[in-house]
């Protein structure tokens, strides 16, 4: 499956989000195949089962648990790439913390992996990179890519290997240190919107062309 991964740009692209191995990648596109058949993020985190199921009453809506509709086996993935975001620094690990403290650890997880799966989607659709990845983990990701798919071991020669960056404490300190940046910067974002006071009709639509 490495092997078969190696040439994949969308398995590298995949692997720049935080908590997403060559495991997971490999997995989550074998499920997603042409990101074109989703016309939407929406229609993708559907696809996933991690849509919340609604329930109509009259003239109100109640939003439930999770669906659960769809690959089981991808839907598994996400949750663990969650989990996995949930303790790397960055802008998931804020959001994963804040669901947590007001909903707990398990709701917190499958909201965090259908924020991934939203980010997924943007990745595979625009042909980008995750803003808030790590470069020097990326490529010892790659790195371990390259071995698992069979390519010979670098070692010993003059020219220094991928994974080089991630192995210097220093680099990888200040790697960890801007995405850090990053999440401290989305909790005051979050944590200023969520203190404003709240607005007349006109007003609401003014702050969301403001927030998107």
């Amino acid at each position: 499956m490495a092997k078969a991964a190696l040439g994949d740009e969308r398995v590298r692209r995949l692997m720049t989000v935080a908590g997403i191995n060559l495991t997971i990648a490999i997995g989550l596109i074998a499920a997603i195949g042409d990101v074109s058949r989703f016309s939407s993020s929406e229609k993708l985190v559907s696809y996933f089962g991690l849509n919340p199921r609604v329930r109509q009453s009259g003239d109100g809506r109640a939003h439930g648990r999770i669906s659960k509709i769809g690959r089981a086996h991808a839907r598994a993935l996400l949750v663990e790439a969650a989990w996995a975001a949930a303790v790397a620094p960055g802008p998931l690990r804020s959001f994963f913390t804040r669901i947590m403290r007001k909903r707990g650890k398990p709701i917190a997880a499958v909201a965090t992996a259908r924020k991934i799966t939203v980010i997924i989607w943007h990745l595979l659709s625009k042909n980008e990179d995750y803003a808030f990845g790590r470069p020097a983990l990326l490529q010892a990701k790659i790195r371990q890519m390259e071995i698992k798919g069979g390519l010979a071991s670098k070692r010993g020669g003059n020219k220094p290997g991928r994974a080089r960056d991630y192995n210097i404490k220093a680099l990888r300190e200040k790697e960890r240190a801007l995405v850090a940046q990053a999440e401290a910067a989305y909790s005051r974002f979050v944590a200023a919107w969520s203190e404003r006071p709240k607005s007349n009709t006109r007003r609401a639509g003014a702050a969301k062309e403001e927030r998107r």
